[in-house]
């Protein structure tokens, strides 16, 4: 998806064929290598020996005259995301986000964003739907290698209907949007996963060192918590494994295990996770300290 975004965004209309990234985890420097096929990629901060922060903008090396600067919004697996307004630091050049993981989660300003594109699995339908949002004078601007399937212009001309869409998996988010309306629409689903969020961290951050959050937490994301179990200060995975076995067995808590890149656990709460479900892990996550430390 990534390199479809791509492929569009290195605007024949910016004579200078490149675009800053931000990396801020795992997939935001899978995009960028990915932009690095197709033009220049400048890095605004030079990647880091472990992603545990967003730097600020002030720190960023921006180039004015870039088609686009690239944010992944919410990186699953190490658990950052972006929560401030960071367009008026960026010269007018258009925002690309990925919002993948986190696009329905809470209530964002759409204006602010030359483009956002989000895989639907995570909070909004099954895997297998794209949903881009573009700004209007961005459409018809797409470079020459870029195929007529994945041209707005053209998609944008066919009402989406360009090739034979994927119409159960739609029809399914069509679903989803009903029952996001029928909770109250972003503002009230918002609150749910901030509470639900911050039951999480507050276990955390209260647990005397036994669970360890490695990110910033200004950065730290709402939706995808990764946590460390630990022993005089330093992870035990023995004590993890432990952990993710009696989830699963005992408590029906299951794919807590976090990604093979980072290791340790992470609580993955999407919208389809109620407040309650939350609550199941936060008692656990206490009783298993309880007894372990």
């Amino acid at each position: 998806m990534c390199l479809i975004i791509t492929v569009y965004c290195f605007f024949k209309a910016v004579p200078k064929r490149s675009a800053d990234y931000v990396l801020s985890g795992y997939w935001s420097e899978r995009a960028a290598n990915e932009a690095k096929k197709y033009g220049n990629v400048n890095l605004v901060v030079p990647k880091p020996a472990k992603y545990d922060r967003i730097p600020p903008v002030e720190e960023w090396n921006l180039d004015p005259e870039a088609s686009y600067v690239f944010i992944c919004d919410n990186e699953t697996i190490n658990g950052i995301e972006f929560h401030e307004d960071i367009t008026h630091a960026l010269n007018g050049v258009p925002l690309v986000a990925d919002c993948s993981s986190n696009l329905f989660s809470r209530q964002i300003d759409v204006s602010k964003y030359g483009l956002i594109f989000a895989g639907a699995q995570k909070n909004f339908g099954p895997a297998g739907v794209t949903l881009v949002i573009i700004r209007n004078d961005l459409i018809g601007h797409a470079i020459k290698e870029c195929p007529s399937i994945f041209d707005y212009k053209v998609q944008a001309g066919n009402n989406s209907l360009y090739q034979t869409p994927p119409t159960f998996a739609i029809y399914v988010c069509g679903l989803v949007f009903e029952w996001l309306k029928k909770h109250g629409g972003m503002e009230s689903i918002g609150k749910v996963n901030r509470m639900k969020a911050d039951a999480v961290y507050e276990v955390i951050d209260n647990s005397n060192g036994f669970y360890h959050s490695p990110i910033n937490p200004k950065d730290r994301s709402r939706v995808t918590i990764p946590f460390r179990l630990c022993v005089d200060g330093k992870p035990n995975e023995a004590l993890e494994k432990e952990f993710l076995a009696e989830a699963d067995k005992k408590n029906n808590l299951k794919e807590l295990k976090g990604h093979r890149s980072v290791g340790g656990i992470r609580a993955a709460i999407f919208n389809a996770l109620s407040l309650e479900e939350i609550e199941t892990l936060v008692f656990y996550m206490k009783d298993f300290q309880r007894r372990h430390q």
